[in-house]
């Protein structure tokens, strides 16, 4: 197939994502971009990459509707392409991850191929076509390639692990001192959310977010702030927002190993004085908790210390009250 862009009289770009392009004056600009860079197929370096990836991140909705991000682990080919249009992925879900309850065919899912020691990352929305013993097979809807921004380089290696072996689970409405350690240390976090079509949830992206030590500024034990910078105005995650405020996010302590699962609601701050309290901000996102929960010793990698991106020099903490 020809290395062809978005073919399809409709923009690639859904209803929210269009109405936030409009806000801020780039929708044309915008369109004309997208039309160029999303295809409803993989490219072959797409399905190459994909192919070479020890960790995936994953995004999808339960049956209450909420969304929540996932990350799925297995040695370099555990991802294969089938055909320029579909992914399959051979390996179980980490225990205690929301993909034990939320894989079923039809279900829209989002994936975010990333490489964090190359700061490499394509993104895959589609939907589930398949669930067979070893894994599931994705139809792409679009695929699109992302910039390297605010990606803190790490490398991984593997550790002894045993896959099948149970975890230490922990089940909160209100993040206590563990959880929130994990929060305020964060320079990474996923966040997956979805759009809904006829009352329903659809659409589902999962994008990563970075920053300095500390740019997740916990605000109380259910509520966290965290500033967005300059990016690709796609605008894939505010644009579900814009019509769906629920949204997960996954937490990594790359020290111990543990994930750190979130569910909730989230909104977006377009202005105000809130937002030049965080250097390099043009915007905040103010994230509720409504249930989570951290399963302990879960991914099977080690990391090494990050190399922090050079898109964060400037940016800045948050400033002292008083």
């Amino acid at each position: 197939m020809a290395n062809s862009g978005w073919s399809y009289e409709a923009s690639p770009f859904h209803a929210g994502e269009l109405a936030i392009q409009a806000r801020l004056g780039v929708q044309e600009r915008l369109d004309r971009q997208g039309r160029r860079m999303i295809r409803d197929y993989l490219p072959e370096q797409h399905r190459q990459f994909f192919a070479q990836l020890s960790y995936v991140l994953v995004g999808t909705v339960d049956s209450h509707g909420q969304p929540w991000a996932s990350i799925l682990v297995g040695q370099p080919g555990f991802i294969t392409s089938p055909d320029e249009r579909r992914l399959h992925l051979a390996a179980p879900p980490l225990y205690g991850d929301p993909l034990h309850r939320t894989l079923a065919v039809g279900a829209d899912i989002g994936l975010l191929g990333i490489e964090l020691h190359t700061r490499r990352r394509n993104r895959l929305n589609g939907t589930l076509s398949a669930l067979q013993p070893d894994g599931f097979t994705v139809t792409v809807g679009q695929s699109f390639g992302n910039c390297p921004q605010y990606i803190q380089a790490r490398r991984f290696d593997w550790r002894a692990f045993d896959a099948a072996a149970p975890k230490p689970v922990r089940f909160f409405e209100a993040l206590e001192e563990g959880e929130r350690a994990i929060v305020a240390a964060a320079d990474t976090f996923f966040i997956a959310t979805a759009h809904r079509s006829a009352g329903s949830a659809s659409g589902v992206d999962v994008s990563h977010r970075g920053g300095k030590p500390g740019f997740v500024r916990m605000d109380d034990a259910r509520r966290f702030t965290i500033p967005d910078f300059a990016g690709n105005f796609h605008f894939n995650t505010f644009g579900n927002l814009e019509l769906n405020p629920r949204a997960g996010l996954v937490f990594i302590d790359f020290d111990r190993g543990d994930l750190l699962y979130l569910t909730g609601t989230a909104k977006v701050i377009w202005d105000g004085p809130e937002i030049a309290a965080y250097e390099g901000a043009e915007r905040l996102l103010r994230f509720s908790v409504s249930h989570g929960y951290r399963v302990s010793g879960s991914l099977p990698l080690t990391w090494s210390a990050p190399e922090f991106s050079p898109f964060l020099d400037n940016t800045g903490p948050w400033k002292l009250k008083g």
